[in-house]
């Protein structure tokens, strides 16, 4: 089944860079428009926009931090005003922990780290979700990771946050089915992007993030590419029934 997104617009947050721009290009690739969400990279962010008008989709750029419920609010109704509707929503935007124990944690930290990943994702939904109804149909993907799978030691405030989101996620596919909305989760592991290398190179001292793909599934580390994948599929007419779902992009662990 070939994908067609076309008449429908989407809002990635975090979509000018890693992840989220492979999202907002795969899903303006199958036929969206696009909103491209950015906190500080304008310049990033402009590049996506261009690639997307280059496909002859429409897109645009707007600058908010999704833990903001004002600036949030302000984004939400300048894509309605511009783009007429949004059928889906991609919660990508996030921010990695400083691997402290929980004992040495700020609470700053794990405060913001929580609002960005659990927060951001709650106050965008709650904006997005009354448009969505009524459409016949509306999706929100969730970005989250295989974080949630170990829970390892040393990412308190990333863990909390992520699982949080997936919390949301779950009630918001029992809450929403009714009015044909459907809301899934997509969880990476390690993924080639600047945030991954600067992780691998934390964690390990491998400045390559490429020395990783010998010991990785399939001979590689997971790229943005690959979860884009899944979050096209899932928010597709390809998708008929799957909601309250996550996918671990892992290469099978």
């Amino acid at each position: 089944m070939q994908i067609d997104l076309s008449g429908r617009t989407a809002l990635v947050t975090g979509g000018g860079r890693g992840i989220g721009r492979s999202i907002a290009l795969g899903l303006a690739e199958a036929g969206a428009d696009v909103a491209v969400n950015y906190r500080s990279d304008a310049d990033a962010a402009q590049e996506v926009v261009a690639e997307i008008e280059a496909m002859g989709r429409k897109a645009k750029a707007y600058k908010a931090s999704v833990e903001s419920w004002d600036e949030d609010q302000a984004m939400v109704a300048d894509v309605l005003a511009d783009f007429g509707g949004i059928g889906i929503l991609v919660n990508n935007a996030g921010i990695a922990s400083r691997g402290q124990s929980v004992a040495d944690t700020d609470p700053a930290e794990m405060e913001r780290v929580v609002r960005v990943h659990a927060f951001g994702p709650h106050y965008l939904s709650k904006l997005v979700i009354p448009h969505m109804r009524g459409q016949g149909r509306g999706d929100i993907v969730m970005i989250s990771s295989v974080a949630t799978l170990g829970m390892a030691g040393r990412g308190g405030p990333y863990n909390m946050g992520k699982a949080a989101m997936e919390a949301l996620a779950l009630t918001i596919a029992k809450e929403e089915r009714q009015h044909g909305i459907r809301c899934n989760i997509v969880a990476p592991s390690l993924t080639v992007t600047e945030m991954g290398k600067r992780l691998t190179k934390a964690t390990t001292g491998i400045a390559d993030i490429h020395e990783l793909d010998a010991r990785s599934p399939f001979g590689r580390v997971s790229t943005p590419e690959d979860v884009a994948a899944a979050v096209i599929w899932l928010v597709s007419s390809a998708n008929p029934y799957a909601n309250g779902q996550k996918i671990n992009i892992n290469g099978g662990g």
